[in-house]
């Protein structure tokens, strides 16, 4: 292409005609050059048919004809370095052939010949657009001569280019606008003018010096009677609102909102009264309404770009909108007679005050609103309220039904577009009250309260305007008749107002200073008292108000500080004593549930007004301390009987028959009842969000099918409302809590459902994982694309779950496992995961020589081996954090990566053993000398400690006052605990529990259980046998208490002495019971290691353990420390057994959960983002007496402590210990793997004396409550 012909030439420019023309839209939007000349260079960006335009493609051709061969020869080089081991991606090699080709000689020529030729073809564009431009002004001139009196302007329509009207509009031609726009030139005059002022560039009209006069003379003449001439004049401030910037557009909006101003406050004009209305196809009307919304979308559109600009101009736009929404005439004392003001027509353009909410989106325009409301225009805030007011003492005095229902029976049958005064009143309402409710969002819109009123006594407070929108739920119409059926709802007073609280109820602070108030909520609950005792709720209350009611309410309950209200609010009456807001919503649920309100009977609505107000129940009773208040209601007892009736109701439902004129109405009634049905068992499942009331629930005997509702819902992967507290994760693992529940889990699918998941991301990897790049070899524990199925797996399989699920099961042990076998229960898991026991399970699960994250030619470590060390070490060796030490799961950099030696075979090696410290100079002797006692002590030490020891054995002597020598020997017991701890060990010990105990045993007022007499002898005991998880048990408390140098020789057949006595004990307290429940259908089903540590704590002497056993089991302690001690107990009502659910779950974790609500609320809600509940490892902990979790010495002080203090302690223990952990939770919330923290990981640096102060602090504080509860245990049935 070297010769350019003119044939070439021609060609070129026709394409770049084409593209001016496909474009010619943006570029003469633009209000600049520099703006156009921008929108071309990023055309590619902005334009989805770039590449099919033919320069483009000419462009594109050329390019590839001249450097495609360089291109691809650079491209091969790239490829061949990368071959060589230079590491480089796709990007890395975009950018070298790019900038050596940009450095290339042919490029350089390449754009020097393409310069030359554009060149060439634009000067001869330009030639012809000069002489085309001198052909048309002779063209003008000629016309000009033959009309003198009329002046016309070319629009230069020939053109393909509008840049030729920046060249012809000068500032004598504006000039010459303003003179044709006068009142005085004839009306053909005017219009050419502003035809030629609204088809010039707005950029060049603007920039012109004569622009404020222009922008005067334009305000003057939309008050012109011609329609059409003041429909130009919008048309043209429209267009600079558009495409102007906001300098500019200020002055078009300030100077219409002026004139808007004074056209109201003028006698000329005819504004219509509120009794007149307002007809908007009366042309002046129109022309009005035309302005009005003009403005208004400007002020709607304005905040999105006035912050790039000083502030000075949104203040001068703020001022003149609220100068404006302030005008005010001299009004007549009669309403009907008043003279509309300019908010009556903003509201008819903006009824939701849309406006007004973007205003105060943004700290920038909301200070400077929130400032001139304050100083000049509170007026507004005024008349807002008045109209507020005055709407509700319409709607009072009962007429608000009657005017909007003539309304709307008038406007069916005029179809004329006329807003009766009494709709205008409705619309200003409504404009009022979002304005309002958008202002209160903020503190400084709220700092404008308390505001005068005309013709009103006293000042209207914040809590009196919450009151009054409260008011108007109940007291105005359900339904207003001044929009279309399909628009209604939107507009009702009610859904309006509760809208509005709702959003308020969404802002924290906003909330606590309007909601959370005794007189707000006294009036929510108003109608629910009048319809508890026989009286019509209100005037005008319906089941949609109260359905609004229970929103709100809902909404207040949902949040903490809202709870607490409603929990232990002050009386509803200060005269007499009232039920707080709870007990009121409790009582009036539960009416309903039991269909005992006359007033509802029959209506179609009434299952919504239920749901909605059992909604409000359920965000309180899914607490702990909402359930406390509520448990007297017995709630669950008349959900589940709601919902039995209602599944009985669906079955019963006929099957349509197709052709039948009933399908509609029976598919439409057995959607409503599969829905109300539905909503019942949503209710009675968040009874499971707290331990207690996951008892109630099992009592309900709806545990089955509220499970398998969980995971109808996790099957479709339904989302959860943000307004609930947590998901259903967290329900389903408190439901795992429970034998029961483990094996609805199971009947429901849901184990299924997350066992083949986790096998298939095991197997397969997750399909939403996008791989850019091959995987690396995890060397975690656990592969990440795993960790969330495993986690949910491991949430769901606490040991009362899985002993339901695998006990008196064998592993399959296959001697070949197919691919295509994938496992469904957790004993498949087990069999293909865990116990991997031959040749056919390692092969089905891995290929064994890809496992290794290290090796070498002759030593080989991999990572299942070091994970599998790990393992085998953690469970074979009992002890606490400073007794046991566990080898590393991961490799070590160094030259020997991996020190510790490979755990196959016994004895355990002894470098997992610790050396035993203590600290204050105690040690605990280790050799042969001392194993009767635990520690022994220097000289000086020993002495104040017999002295401390002296003192708390001398408190043990019985005072005749019963209760002060239980303070006493408490109170020095504390002091010991904390100044010297280690002292309440070994011998003193023992002293101190056995003295103690048999004191209280002695006092009637102190023992719980009544004393049994038990004559069993050796002989009797000697055939009976221990469960095999009993006789692991024993062989693991011997090795821990030899490793501790408290058990002799024979320790084992002495513990099995004390076991099987214990049992027998036992049995004598226990009842019998049909339950398909395996943990219910024999012993205890685990073993007993609150035994094994008091047998540790006596050092092996079995007669000393039964005989403190027998005498502690009549104690409450026994009770919440002891847990076979009511293991299928007599003591327990026969629900409570049945249920098999354990005191110590639905009562002391049921507290720890409470209390850690309110004194850790950050580590109570990393419980809740893990989906994993605190009861569930509590529970764990009291269960093994923390073993492997503390040290023996504070275990044994974990005992004292309960046993001395009292079974609340054992509450106050777990307390401390989450506080003590409190970062390290939060760390592994974040982290993803807190289930397996808790579970794996000791308490390392837990002390019990180090709390005590702490734990006396929350003795103070809740032992009324939770000493009452446990010893409630035995009446639990409610």
């Amino acid at each position: 292409m070297a010769h350019f012909s003119s044939e070439d030439q021609a060609m070129l420019q026709a394409m770049l005609r084409r593209l001016f023309q496909s474009v010619k839209e943006k570029i003469t939007g633009a209000p600049s050059l520099e703006c156009a000349e921008e929108i071309l260079l990023h055309l590619e960006e902005t334009d989805e048919n770039f590449h099919n335009y033919e320069f483009v493609k000419y462009l594109r051709q050329h390019i590839g004809n001249t450097l495609g061969s360089m291109i691809e020869e650079e491209m091969e080089k790239c490829t061949s370095d990368r071959n060589q081991g230079e590491e480089c991606g796709y990007d890395t090699v975009v950018q070298q052939v790019t900038k050596r080709t940009q450095e290339s000689k042919e490029y350089k020529e390449m754009m020097h010949y393409l310069k030359n030729i554009m060149i060439a073809v634009v000067e001869s564009m330009i030639n012809k657009f000069e002489e085309d431009e001198t052909r048309n002004q002779e063209r003008q001139k000629k016309i000009q001569k033959e009309k003198s009196h009329s002046y016309r302007t070319d629009n230069c329509s020939d053109s393909d280019s509008s840049l030729n009207q920046s060249y012809k509009f000068c500032q004598g031609k504006l000039q010459l606008i303003l003179d044709q726009l006068d009142p005085g030139q004839p009306k053909e005059v005017r219009y050419e003018a502003l035809q030629t002022l609204c088809s010039a560039p707005p950029s060049d009209v603007l920039n012109c010096e004569n622009w404020t006069t222009l922008c005067e003379k334009l305000t003057v003449s939309l008050s012109d009677p011609d329609p059409v001439f003041s429909d130009r004049i919008l048309k043209f401030c429209a267009q600079t609102f558009l495409l102007s910037p906001l300098h500019m557009t200020k002055e078009i909006y300030t100077s219409l909102a002026k004139y808007l101003e004074s056209y109201f406050l003028s006698r000329e004009n005819h504004i219509p009264t509120l009794s007149a209305g307002v007809d908007i196809t009366n042309p002046n009307m129109t022309r009005l309404l035309k302005k009005v919304r003009l403005l208004n979308e400007y002020q709607k559109e304005a905040p999105s770009f006035w912050i790039r600009h000083p502030e000075k101009y949104m203040e001068e736009i703020v001022e003149s909108t609220l100068s404006l929404l302030t005008v005010k005439h001299n009004q007549s004392h009669v309403v009907s007679q008043k003279i509309l003001d300019p908010i009556y027509f903003f509201a008819l353009v903006d009824t939701k005050a849309v406006w007004f909410k973007k205003w105060m989106h943004a700290h920038y325009s909301r200070t400077t609103v929130l400032r001139l409301l304050e100083k000049k225009y509170k007026s507004l805030v005024t008349t807002a309220i008045q109209q507020c007011v005055q709407y509700f003492e319409m709607c009072k005095t009962r007429k608000a039904d009657e005017t909007l229902g003539h309304s709307k029976h008038c406007r069916n049958k005029q179809k004329t577009f006329y807003y009766l005064g009494q709709e205008l009143q409705y619309i200003y309402f409504i404009h009022s009250l979002c304005l309002l409710g958008r202002l209160l969002i903020y503190k400084q819109g709220r700092k404008l309260f308390p505001i005068k009123l005309k013709n009103k006594k006293g000042l209207v407070s914040l809590i009196d305007l919450l009151v009054l929108f409260t008011q108007l739920i109940y007291y105005s119409p359900s339904c207003p008749k001044m929009t279309s059926a399909a628009h209604s709802e939107n507009y009702s007073p009610a859904s309006m107002v509760t809208e509005v609280l709702w959003i308020l109820s969404d802002q924290k602070e906003c909330a606590v200073e309007c909601l959370y108030n005794n007189i707000v909520i006294e009036t929510l609950l108003q109608p629910i008292h009048n319809l508890m005792k026989g009286n019509e709720a209100s005037p005008n209350c319906s089941e949609t108000a109260l359905i609004h009611i229970a929103g709100i309410l809902a909404r207040i309950a949902s949040v903490e500080e809202g709870l607490i209200l409603l929990l232990y609010g002050a009386n509803m009456n200060s005269s007499e004593e009232s039920p707080t807001g709870a007990h009121i919503i409790a009582q009036f649920s539960k009416k309903l549930l039991d269909e005992d309100i006359s007033v509802f009977s029959g209506s179609e609505m009434l299952p919504v007004v239920k749901g909605a107000f059992i909604s409000v129940c359920r965000h309180i009773y899914s607490t702990c301390e909402g359930l406390q208040v509520l448990i007297t209601y017995n709630l669950h007892e008349s959900i589940a009987k709601a919902w039995k009736k209602t599944s009985l109701l669906s079955e019963r439902i006929p099957t349509p028959v197709e052709g039948s004129d009933s399908v509609s109405s029976v598919s439409q009634e057995s959607q409503n009842i599969m829905a109300w049905e539905d909503n019942l068992l949503d209710d009675l499942l968040h009874f499971a969000a707290t331990p207690k009331g996951l008892l109630l629930l099992q009592r309900t005997g709806a545990i089955n099918e509220c499970v398998t509702f969980i995971f109808n819902r996790y099957a479709k992967k339904l989302q959860v409302s943000r307004h609930k507290k947590f998901g259903y994760g967290v329900l389903v693992t408190r439901v795992a809590s429970t034998a029961a529940g483990g094996i609805a889990l199971k009947k429901s699918g849901f184990i299924n459902e997350l066992i083949t998941e986790l096998w298939s991301n095991l197997e397969y990897g997750r399909d939403d994982v996008r791989v850019t790049h091959p995987r690396t070899t995890p060397v975690d524990p656990i592969d990440r694309s795993c960790q969330k199925s495993f986690l949910a797996l491991v949430n769901l399989l606490s040991y009362p779950a899985i002993y339901e699920l695998v006990r008196n099961q064998d592993l399959p042990n296959k001697t070949e496992y197919s691919l295509r076998e994938v496992p469904t229960c957790v004993i498949d898991i087990i069999d293909r995961l865990i116990i991997l026991n031959s040749e056919a399970k390692i092969r089905s699960l891995f290929n064994y020589e890809q496992s290794h994250i290290f090796g070498l030619r002759d030593f080989i470590i991999d990572g299942l081996s070091v994970e599998r060390n790990h393992v085998l070490v953690r469970i074979n060796l009992v002890g606490g954090p400073l007794e046991r030490i566990l080898p590393p799961r991961l490799l070590e950099k160094s030259d020997n990566p991996y020190p510790w030696p490979m755990f196959s075979s016994y004895p355990l090696p002894n470098c997992y053993l610790s050396d035993i410290t203590r600290n204050a100079g105690i040690k605990q002797e280790m050799g042969p000398k001392n194993k009767n006692t635990i520690f022994c002590v220097s000289g000086a030490m020993q002495r104040s400690v017999n002295n401390d020891l002296d003192k708390l054995l001398l408190c043990l002597k019985i005072s005749d006052k019963q209760t002060e020598w239980i303070e006493n020997c408490q109170r020095q017991f504390c002091k010991m605990m904390k100044a010297k701890p280690d002292i309440i060990s070994g011998e003193a010990l023992i002293e101190l529990l056995e003295k103690f105990v048999l004191h209280l045993t002695e006092s009637p007022s102190e023992c719980y259980f009544p004393s049994v007499e038990y004559t069993a002898t050796d002989a009797n005991v000697k055939n009976e046998s221990l469960s095999s998880v009993q006789q692991l048990g024993i062989k693991m408390t011997v090795r821990y208490g030899k490793f501790l140098s408290l058990l002799k020789d024979g320790a084992e057949n002495d513990l099995t002495w004390v076991l099987k006595h214990c049992e027998r004990f036992l049995k004598q307290q226990q009842t019998s019971i049909k339950s398909s429940l395996l943990c219910l259908q024999g012993n205890y089903a685990g073993h007993d290691w609150f035994v094994s540590s008091l047998f540790m704590i006596m050092l092996g002497d079995k007669e000393k353990t039964f005989q403190f056993l027998h005498q502690f089991s009549r104690l409450l302690t026994s009770a919440f420390l002891w847990l076979p001690r009511l293991h299928i107990s007599s003591y327990l009502p026969n629900d409570t057994v049945e249920s098999g659910i354990h005191p110590v779950y639905f009562c002391s974790t049921h507290y720890i959960e409470m209390l850690l609500k309110a004194e850790l609320p950050l580590v109570f809600s990393a419980f809740h983002m893990s989906g994993f509940a605190p009861s569930q490892i509590c529970l764990q902990w009291i269960t093994q007496c923390f073993w492997n979790y503390l040290d023996w010495i504070e275990i044994c002080h974990y005992i004292a402590t309960c046993v001395f203090l009292g079974p609340d302690y054992q509450v106050y223990i777990c307390i401390a210990v989450f506080k003590h952990l409190q970062q390290d939770i939060l760390q592994h919330t974040q982290t993803q793997d807190l289930q397996v923290f808790l579970k794996e990981e000791a308490l390392h640096g837990f002390r019990v004396s180090d709390y005590f102060e702490y734990m006396e602090i929350l003795e103070q504080n809740y032992r009324t409550v939770l000493l009452r509860d446990m010893r409630n245990i035995r009446l639990q049935s409610t």
